[in-house]
C-alpha cells in the first residue's frame, strides 16, 4: 500500500472537518466540536493561518491527517512544532500511516530549525502512548496542562 502525504489545501476543508469529527468520536469528545468549514477556511487558509494540516492517503484514499503549529521555547531560543491532532482511520492503523505522518512533521521541524516537537495524549489512550514511546518520545509526567477556555477566557476580553 503506497502512502502519500501532502499539505492540505483550501479544497480539502470538508475532508479535514470529517477527520476532526472522526477523531472527536474516537476520543469520546464529539460534543466539543464546534469547527465548521468556514472557520477552518479562515483559520487554516486565511490571511494569517493559525496552523498547518497534512493529509495521508493510502492508494489515493484519505487515511489520516495531522494538524500542527509553530510554538517557541525561550530556554532554547528556538521555534518548535506543536502537534495538535494526529488521526488515522481505524482500517489503516498498524500499517505505518501514523508513523509516516509523525515523521513527516519531525522532518519539517528539523528543516525549520526547531528545537523540539511536542504534543499531548489522553492518559487512557495506551495504544497511542505505546506508539509514541516506540518512536523515542518521552512523556513529560512532571508537567500539567492548564487551559483557559470558553467563559473563563471570555471574561478577560
Amino acid at each position: 500500500m503506497p502512502i502519500t502525504i501532502r499539505s492540505a489545501t483550501l479544497a480539502d476543508v470538508s475532508l479535514i472537518l470529517s477527520f476532526i469529527r472522526e477523531l472527536a468520536d474516537y476520543e469520546k469528545l464529539s460534543s466539543e466540536v464546534t469547527a465548521t468549514e468556514p472557520l477552518l477556511e479562515q483559520t487554516l487558509f486565511g490571511p494569517r493561518p493559525a496552523a498547518e494540516c497534512i493529509l495521508a492517503f493510502a492508494d489515493d484514499k484519505p487515511a489520516g491527517f495531522a494538524v500542527f503549529y509553530t510554538n517557541y521555547s525561550t530556554f532554547l531560543a528556538k521555534p518548535g512544532l506543536y502537534l495538535e491532532d494526529l488521526f488515522v482511520k481505524p482500517n489503516y492503523r498498524g500499517q505505518g500511516m501514523g508513523k509516516a505522518l509523525l515523521l513527516h512533521i519531525a522532518g519539517l521541524a528539523n528543516a525549520r530549525g526547531c528545537g523540539r516537537m511536542e504534543w499531548t495524549v489522553l492518559d487512557w489512550n495506551q495504544p497511542a502512548i505505546d506508539f509514541y514511546e516506540s518512536l523515542g518520545a518521552s512523556r513529560m509526567t512532571d508537567w500539567t496542562t492548564c487551559r483557559l477556555a470558553g467563559p473563563a477566557l471570555s471574561r478577560y476580553a
